[in-house]
């Protein structure tokens, strides 16, 4: 299945390298053999000895890395670790919600430096990751929600971050097939609009930087479970033990979501996160009904349309720390329930499946990028339900700490010592569905 996935209809040599440009004329030429004959995307090479960096976790983020060491920093001796196969974590399993209207400043950086790479994202990696711009609407139901909302409203238009407020009217217009009626149980009162905001396909995204690295030399290895990390002498990172032999690295950057604080546990360094499931679920497929993304705080749910018409719902994470992925049927159930308040055209959809990505989450709901305790080793975690959005930021400000072993400005405030600084970036009201 995962080579069908991949396009993988011709072996690739191992070792070679194919930039393949996507084009009007590639497409053309390949559909005079039924597209059969496409190569392989990236290479699958055994691992190397020894890299100057080492990758742990094959998402979105780890990938996104990866290829900005070797882009941008130059750094190419790097390999990308992945105990199943990328993409196959939290990328492959939650929803695909793209936007940067956080309320701190630090999180307004960080999120909009994410969203200024989506932007042309599909050019640069000469792959069509469909990120769609959109607009995701968040809706207040209560007087408290008006009050909070017109804070991120006025705190986003200071930072130079595009937002609207909009009448119940003015968000039903948006979204038609919006209920905005005065009686039903959560009433729409507001709502914000980010405009330049959207959605992106996250397998594609996986898949785009996947490829593009892969053609920069970086050796993308699946299949390949971290079980131990070794330290020298002086406390340093020296090599990866994995179930295909141990790996030599001079720098380690750690970015596996909800398993980084086994990862990490490995080197001695103990995270300051909790795992949960969160919820998702995928409809039967549709002709074009909701026109943005639309979001609740108040009752945790979330719905957008994808590219194949399925209409994509997420819920809040479940109550138990756990590494299931399916988590309670009471979420799921609540958050139908919600969907279908606000949509009632919805109501005789059929779901066709739910599922659960593994989250890793903080005290404060910001994520943690920077260096640790051990020299070599840096983390990126703590993302929480904001993963996906923040994917090419993320990846993009891990691999400028790992290249130049001190963190990237917009990354500094999101350090592991905040916790024991005591300057802690809450941004609890604005992560917009609660974790």
């Amino acid at each position: 299945m995962a080579e069908r996935r991949r396009g993988r209809e011709r072996p690739c040599a191992e070792g070679e390298i194919r930039a393949l440009h996507f084009s009007f004329l590639s497409l053309l030429r390949n559909a005079f053999s039924a597209h059969r004959d496409w190569p392989a995307q990236w290479r699958s090479p055994e691992p190397k000895p020894a890299y100057d960096a080492v990758i742990v976790g094959g998402g979105g983020h780890g990938l996104a890395a990866a290829y900005y060491l070797a882009a941008e920093f130059g750094i190419r001796s790097v390999a990308v670790v992945e105990k199943g196969w990328i993409g196959g974590g939290n990328t492959g399993r939650n929803t695909t919600i793209v936007r940067s209207n956080y309320l701190l400043e630090e999180s307004e950086a960080l999120y909009d430096h994410a969203l200024k790479l989506w932007e042309n994202l599909s050019q640069v990696l000469n792959y069509n990751v469909m990120f769609s711009p959109r607009g995701v609407m968040m809706l207040a139901h209560t007087t408290h929600d008006v009050q909070s909302f017109k804070r991120h409203f006025h705190a986003n238009r200071l930072a130079g971050i595009d937002t609207e407020w909009l009448t119940p009217e003015e968000a039903r217009d948006w979204c038609p097939g919006l209920n905005i009626a005065r009686d039903i149980r959560y009433p729409i009162v507001g709502a914000t609009l980010q405009k330049r905001g959207g959605v992106a396909r996250h397998d594609a995204v996986a898949w785009g930087y996947a490829r593009a690295a892969s053609a920069l030399g970086v050796d993308i290895i699946e299949n390949c479970e971290v079980t131990g990390i070794r330290r020298a002498a002086d406390g340093s990172i020296e090599a990866l033990d994995t179930t295909r032999g141990v790996i030599a690295a001079k720098k380690v950057g750690g970015s596996a979501a909800g398993h980084t604080s086994v990862v990490m546990d490995m080197a001695g360094v103990r995270m300051p996160i909790e795992s949960f499931p969160l919820q998702a679920l995928v409809s039967e497929p549709l002709k074009p009904i909701v026109s943005c993304v639309v979001m609740s705080n108040t009752i945790h749910a979330y719905i957008s349309q994808s590219d194949k018409g399925d209409l994509v719902i997420g819920a809040g994470t479940d109550q138990y720390v756990s590494y299931s992925q399916t988590g309670g049927m009471q979420i799921t159930a609540h958050t139908l329930d919600a969907i279908c308040e606000l949509f009632p055209v919805l109501r005789r959809v059929r779901m066709m499946r739910n599922w659960g990505g593994i989250v890793d989450t903080t005290a404060d709901r910001s994520p943690i990028l920077g260096t640790t305790p051990v020299p070599g080793l840096y983390v990126n975690c703590g993302w929480g339900t904001g993963g996906f959005k923040a994917t090419p930021g993320a990846g993009h400000l891990l691999a400028a700490t790992i290249a130049k072993g001190e963190p990237h400005p917009i990354a500094a405030p999101f350090s592991l010592d905040r916790f024991a600084r005591g300057r802690l970036i809450d941004e609890a009201a604005a992560a917009a569905v609660a974790h």
